[in-house]
């Protein structure tokens, strides 16, 4: 572990309810009832020992990385932005990179989302939902997982 990986604890994961089956996988894979619930350790072991969902869930046991996770999420968007049928959906992903940045307010995030949200029918996004799923699914996780693995290790966005 690097000295600036972001690290997690089993009270930490516990204090935020997770689902039980979660729970027990990381329990078990940190030692199980005998397991130190205040040690440290990097929160990337839950995608290696657990499930690249539940490592995703436990990132809200870490808000003081809040803009990290938000750079994280449209990065993960912009991995389909080809799915993307409107120009204001991608502004809404711009306004959201600058927002993690600090460039962008609070305010203007909020309208950029409402807009772009706006521009879609519900058809239009279950059919974007679905073509996002059935061609793209395994490759974009994968890179997903990837890619959550380098910031967690380093602590910061890379």
């Amino acid at each position: 572990m690097t000295t600036n990986a972001i690290t997690i604890s089993l009270a930490e994961i516990r204090a935020k309810s997770p689902c039980t089956e979660g729970w027990r996988t990381v329990l078990a894979a940190k030692g199980g009832k005998d397991a130190d619930m205040e040690a440290q350790f990097p929160l990337a072991d839950i995608i290696e020992t657990g499930s690249f969902d539940d490592a995703l869930w436990a990132l809200r046991c870490r808000p003081e990385y809040n803009k990290l996770w938000r750079k994280y999420a449209v990065w993960c968007a912009r991995q389909v932005e080809h799915l993307l049928t409107d120009d204001r959906s991608v502004a809404a992903l711009d306004v959201a990179w600058r927002h993690s940045d600090g460039l962008a307010t609070d305010e203007e995030l909020a309208a950029t989302w409402a807009a772009a949200w706006a521009t879609s029918t519900a058809a239009a996004r279950d059919a974007a939902w679905s073509a996002a799923w059935a061609t793209a699914w395994d490759a974009t996780r994968a890179a997903q997982r990837q890619k959550l693995i380098e910031i967690l290790n380093a602590g910061e966005w890379v």
